[in-house]
C-alpha cells in the first residue's frame, strides 16, 4: 500500500503529536507515514518527541526572520521530505493564505472546541476552555477540519463532544478534552486525508 507522507507543525509539548505515533505504532494509520515534525519553536518538547520515534525533525525559529521568510523555509522543507499532507498539531502560528491555497484540502487543523464556537484568531491552548467556562457552555469537544485562509474557518472533518463537569477548570477542561476528544480524532483525520488521497489518485 502506498503510504502518504506526513508532515506534523507543532509549537509546544506535542502531545497530539504523541497520540500520531502511538497510533501509527499501533496500525491505526494504514495510508500516511508520519516522516517529519517541524516547529517554530527550537526549544518545543515536541522534537524531542519526534526524534524518539524515529522521524525526521527541523526547526525555523520564526522570531528571527519575516513570515515570508518562515513560509519560504517551511515549504522547502515540505519539498525535501515530499510531503503530500500537513497536520498542524499545536501550532501556533497562522499560516498565510497564499501558503494555504499551495496546499488545497491537504492541510488539517485540530481545534480544541465545537467549532464554530470558541474559534478563530486569538483562541487557543487554555484560551479556548476558558472562554468555554465563561460562557457556561455544558458540552464542548473537539474538531478536525482542513484549514484555509480563515483561521479555523475551513471544512469540518470530525468532531467529538465532551463534557464540561461542576468544578471544571480551564486546566481540567484541556486534560480531558484531549484524552477524550483530540488524542482520537486527530489520527482518524489523518488517516481520512490520507485514504481519500489515495483513493483518487493513482501515485
Amino acid at each position: 500500500m502506498l503510504k502518504r507522507k506526513v508532515a506534523v507543525l507543532v509549537s509546544g509539548g506535542g502531545t497530539n503529536l504523541q497520540a500520531l505515533i502511538d497510533r501509527q505504532q499501533a496500525g491505526e494509520i494504514p495510508h500516511g507515514q508520519l516522516t517529519v515534525v517541524i516547529s517554530d519553536n527550537p526549544q518545543a518538547y515536541a522534537l524531542q518527541r519526534g526524534e524518539k520515534a524515529g522521524l525526521a525533525v527541523a526547526a525555523i525559529p520564526r522570531r528571527q526572520m519575516t513570515p515570508e521568510q518562515f513560509e519560504a523555509e517551511l515549504q522547502a522543507i515540505l519539498e525535501k521530505y515530499c510531503i503530500e499532507v500537513i497536520v498542524l498539531a499545536g501550532f501556533l502560528s497562522i499560516l498565510s493564505a497564499d501558503f494555504v491555497r499551495k496546499w488545497p484540502e491537504r492541510i488539517i487543523n485540530i481545534h480544541p472546541s465545537l467549532i464554530p464556537s470558541f474559534c478563530g484568531k486569538g483562541f487557543y491552548g487554555l484560551r479556548v476552555h476558558q472562554a468555554a467556562l465563561d460562557y457556561g457552555v455544558k458540552v464542548t469537544g473537539a474538531t478536525v477540519h482542513y484549514v484555509n485562509e480563515i483561521p479555523d474557518g475551513g471544512k469540518i472533518l470530525l468532531q467529538k463532544a465532551v463534557a464540561v463537569l461542576p468544578g471544571d477548570t480551564p486546566e481540567t477542561l484541556q486534560k480531558r478534552v484531549m484524552e477524550e476528544a483530540e488524542w482520537q480524532l486527530l489520527p482518524q483525520g489523518v488517516e481520512m486525508v490520507c485514504a481519500n488521497l489515495s483513493a483518487n489518485r493513482t501515485v
